[in-house]
């Protein structure tokens, strides 16, 4: 083990105690019990030990190309954590998708449920989350007196998410939580009891968005320059042009929907995109008729891609041949992945988010999404990085996640999987078309909206005019290929999440330009599977450190 090796494992260990929560998503066994302290001495705490690692990582000198990468990738992560927190931005975080209030609530998804032991860990866990929603405020409230406060419609829509998950009629979680577990006794009197205490101080939590943050929040939706370039960077791992990327991202979405209107000719002739979806969404052999049934279709679908991408496309290691499908506790929409345990005792799953509104599900916008949450996307990536301990040390196998490199891989994979022939289907074609342009739209929207762009001429949408939440949900509506209530969450999660949306597109851009750079420099010895297993080799690392790795392979 390398200086750095041990350098980034003791990280993972102090870490792990600092952030429970954290400790569990990403698989880490012995905190499952514990709570991460979310006030501002919590926060503080965390972000010392990222000091303290950045200036031990600086006095070693990488011996090799694996230390090197290794070096670049944490000293770029933590450098990127650091700087936002001290420009506020993690104590005041509170966003519809990825804050503290959703990872106090779904940490629950991932812990163990059966056995004794495991409930007595859920039932601590949830006697703590009154404590981690007052340590939360207590952030919230100092970031608000030092005039950092989330917009109106973060609050607000939090607010929602807070009533929803405490609702018996809507989601219910916590006391959903508890009434399917197996406990009676002391046991099931000590859970049912924080279950109620944690539904009681998640609906306070709302009352204290609405009736306290709220009247302090700014109107405005708009990140700002200054803002955004920050986020920007930590999304994506790499410094872009934002005028350049905004017009690229209009160049793609023209792209992508002149081949959806040839490939909707082949399902309705002389027929439009929205011809060719409506005819899909009517045809009852792509519909399934119940959310249990679509999770066996998708668990189906992604055991087939696996068995049949090893040993042709990949080579897959054995634990990583596993992966679960779910329906998630709650009704926000989408599906996302969460990877496995350190141990693999937890497997990646699937998870999908039934809105209430969903009644039935149409398998060919789907398919492509299996494949970018599944193998070859997420779950290759993320399962192949926490096995291959012989390349990568502990925190680039379990905490090293840059969204650039995560989700531009997936939606590379998405399009690798139709040059194999996966998505030679019009109807699953035409998916995976309406996935690419919707990763475009939202290059579009999210630096055009958080910049407060001109819409420029040529486009035949409002030009001239510089981008609103309004324009943006006209525009979305017009090119996003989804339901209203989908499309109404995306928006906000694009106004409260500044800079993650364009990582899909500017990700896959970077992939793509790789794997042509290494066509052009090794000629007719390139060989496709021996790319992908040396660039996943280096894990998810910014997509700057990405670049520069794959030119020296």
């Amino acid at each position: 083990m390398t200086r750095i090796d041990q350098i980034a494992d003791s990280y993972v260990d102090q870490w792990a105690a600092l952030d429970p929560l954290g400790a569990t998503y990403f698989g880490i066994a012995g905190h499952d019990d514990a709570m991460t302290d979310y006030t501002p001495d919590g926060f503080e705490a965390r972000v010392e030990l990222d000091r303290r690692t950045l200036a031990a990582l600086a006095d070693i000198t990488p011996q090799d190309e694996r230390e090197r990468a290794a070096a670049e990738s944490m000293t770029e992560r933590l450098g990127l954590t650091l700087e936002q927190h001290e420009a506020g931005m993690l104590t005041s975080a509170l966003n519809v998708v990825d804050s503290p209030l959703q990872s106090i609530q779904s940490v629950f998804d991932l812990m163990p449920i059966e056995g004794e032991a495991a409930v007595a860990a859920i039932a601590k866990r949830l006697a703590k989350v009154p404590e981690a929603l007052a340590g939360y405020r207590e952030s919230l409230r100092a970031s608000a007196a030092a005039g950092r406060v989330a917009a109106q419609r973060q609050v607000r829509e939090c607010a929602k998410q807070c009533a929803d998950w405490t609702d018996p009629e809507r989601d219910d979680v916590f006391r959903k939580l508890a009434a399917r577990l197996d406990a009676d006794g002391p046991l099931r009197t000590e859970l049912d009891r924080a279950a109620q205490a944690a539904t009681d101080a998640l609906a306070e939590f709302g009352r204290f968005l609405t009736e306290e943050l709220l009247p302090q929040a700014p109107a405005k939706d708009a990140a700002g320059r200054e803002r955004y370039a920050l986020a920007s960077r930590y999304f994506l791992g790499a410094t872009i042009d934002f005028e350049e990327t905004y017009a690229w991202g209009w160049d793609e979405l023209n792209r992508i929907e002149t081949e959806m209107r040839q490939v909707a000719r082949q399902i309705v002739p002389s027929g439009s995109i929205h011809d060719a979806i409506t005819a899909l969404d009517a045809d009852p052999k792509r519909r399934i008729g119940s959310k249990e049934a679509f999770r066996d279709w998708m668990q189906q679908l992604a055991d087939t891609a696996i068995a049949e991408l090893h040993g042709t496309h990949f080579d897959i290691p054995e634990p990583v041949r596993r992966i679960e499908c779910c329906i998630a506790p709650t009704s926000t929409g989408g599906i996302y992945y969460t990877g496995p345990s350190e141990d693999f005792t937890r497997p990646g799953r699937m998870w999908w988010s039934v809105p209430r509104e969903t009644t039935s599900f149409a398998t060919w916008r789907e398919t492509t999404t299996v494949y970018h949450e599944g193998v070859p996307g997420h779950h290759l990536q993320i399962g192949q990085m926490a096995y291959r301990s012989e390349v990568l040390n502990r925190w680039q196998r379990l905490m090293c996640w840059v969204s650039g490199s995560g989700e531009g891989w997936a939606l590379y994979a998405e399009r690798l999987m139709a040059d194999l022939g996966y998505l030679d289907d019009p109807g699953d074609r035409l998916g995976m078309l309406a996935a690419q342009a919707f990763r475009a739209t939202r290059v579009i929207l999210d630096i055009g909206m958080h910049l407060e762009l001109e819409i420029p001429a040529g486009t035949g949408f409002h030009e001239g005019e510089r981008w609103t939440p309004e324009l943006g949900w006209e525009f979305l509506l017009a090119h996003g290929y989804m339901d209203e209530p989908t499309l109404r969450y995306e928006l906000n999660r694009y106004l409260g999440w500044p800079g993650q949306a364009p990582a899909y597109k500017v990700g896959e851009r970077i992939w793509l330009a790789a794997r042509e750079a290494a066509k052009q420099r090794k000629g007719s010895a390139f060989d496709l599977k021996e790319f992908h297993q040396k660039a996943l080799d280096l894990g998810s690392i910014g997509l700057d450190p990405l670049q520069r790795a794959l030119e020296r392979l």
